[in-house]
């Protein structure tokens, strides 16, 4: 029974891993973006970002803490502290990382500020679901195979317009529409991993699954705040195309994360 759950639990988490691919399949007929739709793109993956570090993550966090225990004053420390670290986190990533094109991830003279700018971009993306597939694992490893179901549903479908975000933006720096896709499988496949840690080991990760959420959400809200916006805001008449991108996305992961709240 136990071998059945882990591997359910597994099973589960890989799917809704996957459903990063959906996502990033429509930017194949688009293919090299104009300047104009690089901003919408990024826009939009802001806008993602946004209501997933809120209503995917944030909020998550703090019924997770609340459901273990912690009072709302403790349950809202747990989760600002993880931000903050999160934020931190990301922060000097970015400080200490050598130049990319001279550790293989770019041409050599590539505009270096705008490639590390998506580059963080993916990687907060990824880090961000690594505590969604830990909380599809534990979904299942209570033991509530309907719970766990419901659970793996709602982060696949939020799943998808990330992985459109990912594959986005990497064709704004130059990448091909493929490389964009595969980069969005490699985000996406994080989610089993941390699903097989979290349903085996579920004792252990559900007291840490509100700092996990509060981690990547404060990962994102940074990447967003300090490299994103500022990108899309550069040029003075490419603004309202990022705004509208922003709010397309911030709207379409805001719906997707409430209805299937």
């Amino acid at each position: 029974m136990t071998q059945s759950i882990i591997f359910t639990g597994f099973l589960a988490s890989l799917l809704a891993g996957l459903a990063t691919v959906l996502g990033a399949l429509p930017i194949l007929s688009i293919g090299k973006p104009t300047e104009k739709q690089q901003n919408v793109f990024l826009g939009f993956a802001a806008g993602v970002m946004l209501a997933a570090s809120f209503f995917s993550l944030i909020i998550p966090g703090i019924e997770q803490a609340q459901l273990q225990g912690a009072g709302k004053a403790q349950a809202a420390a747990i989760i600002v502290a993880a931000v903050l670290l999160g934020a931190l986190t990301i922060s000097q990533i970015n400080r200490f990382v050598p130049p990319l094109d001279e550790i293989g991830l770019g041409p050599t003279g590539i505009a270096e500020a705008t490639f590390r700018r998506v580059w963080l971009f993916v990687a907060a993306i990824t880090l961000h679901n690594f505590p969604e597939g830990l909380a599809v694992g534990v979904s299942f490893g209570g033991g509530d195979l309907g719970a766990g179901t419901t659970t793996a549903l709602g982060i696949g479908l939020q799943n998808i317009p990330e992985g459109l975000a990912v594959a986005a933006a990497l064709t704004t720096i130059g990448y091909s529409a493929r490389t964009g896709v595969l980069a969005a499988l490699a985000s996406g496949l994080v989610e089993p991993v941390a699903g097989l840690f979290g349903v085996t080991l579920v004792f252990l990760s559900a007291p840490l699954l509100p700092w996990g959420l509060g981690f990547a959400a404060g990962a994102m809200i940074y990447v967003v705040a300090s490299e994103i916006i500022p990108q899309t805001h550069s040029r003075l008449e490419l603004r309202p195309l990022a705004n509208v991108g922003l709010m397309v996305g911030l709207g379409a992961m805001m719906f997707l994360d409430v209805s299937l709240g």
